[in-house]
């Protein structure tokens, strides 16, 4: 369960102080099907500064969603991973996800001065 020291309200509200921040989700994302190193994360998961990187896969693995693997004696070679509770609510995940791709206006859906600034 989250590290963080708030209590929780009920299971949503626990669900979502693991997952919360900008950059959670999508390294989830990142990982769904296979482990990477670090530098491939940060490459997939674009505009996230190496700082905030560290930061939350840092609570990710606190919280039991992800797990940090070293493979060799100079800690070089450093593997991120999903742990089974991670795999389990990426899982959780993924219907939000499709309500997210159902409901998500197209770009050209969006008014004019909309679409301009996104």
């Amino acid at each position: 369960m989250s590290v963080r020291a708030r209590p929780v309200f009920c299971g949503l509200d626990a669900a979502m102080e693991v997952i919360s921040g900008k950059w959670k989700v999508l390294i989830l994302w990142a990982l769904r099907h296979q482990s990477h190193r670090f530098g491939a994360l940060k490459r997939l998961v674009p505009g996230v500064s190496e700082k905030v990187l560290i930061q939350q896969l840092r609570e990710l693995e606190a919280d039991g969603i992800v797990l940090r693997t070293m493979h060799d004696d100079t800690r070089l070679r450093v593997v991120y991973s999903l742990t089974p509770s991670g795999e389990e609510l990426f899982e959780a995940l993924e219907p939000l996800g499709a309500w997210g791709r159902e409901h998500l206006p197209r770009r050209e859906e969006l008014p004019a001065e909309a679409a301009a600034g996104a």
